[in-house]
């Protein structure tokens, strides 16, 4: 057994390569002999977003706090609340962030293939942000 402490772990802000805004990514655990999965609680600030990007093995988000949005490629924008859980499948595009007037934060749970667990593309738009507002 192996009791990580809350706090253990120093918490680091989202690379401008992969995010819009300002995100927080607190790392909840990391890969190890037995398991090729990984968390992190990850805060998005106001108006701050994922790029588009996509999970080998896909990705479980679960929304503890705040409110958000999540789209998949050629999808509708999707509000997010605490207690949602979102699954994305394998190599299913995506972003997910905040609304633009409210932080949200979840749990992000991700498997890794060959050391790699996310493949990151595009940032998404401003345009395509404010579809959120649509929803």
């Amino acid at each position: 057994m192996e009791i990580k402490r809350n706090g253990s772990e120093p918490s680091g802000k989202g690379p401008a390569e992969w995010f819009t805004g300002t995100v927080r990514i607190d790392p909840l655990f990391q890969p190890n002999e037995h398991t090729r999965a990984s968390g992190a609680s990850v805060t998005f600030e106001p108006g701050a977003r994922t790029a588009w990007h996509s999970h080998p093995l896909g990705q479980t988000l679960i929304v503890t706090a705040g409110h958000g949005w999540v789209q998949s490629w050629g999808g509708s924008v999707e509000k997010i609340q605490p207690g949602d859980l979102i699954w994305t499948s394998p190599d299913e595009k995506h972003w997910h962030g905040a609304t633009p007037t409210t932080p949200m934060t979840h749990i992000s749970i991700v498997e890794q293939v060959e050391g790699q667990s996310a493949d990151w593309m595009e940032k998404v738009s401003d345009e395509q942000y404010a579809e959120g507002d649509k929803s």
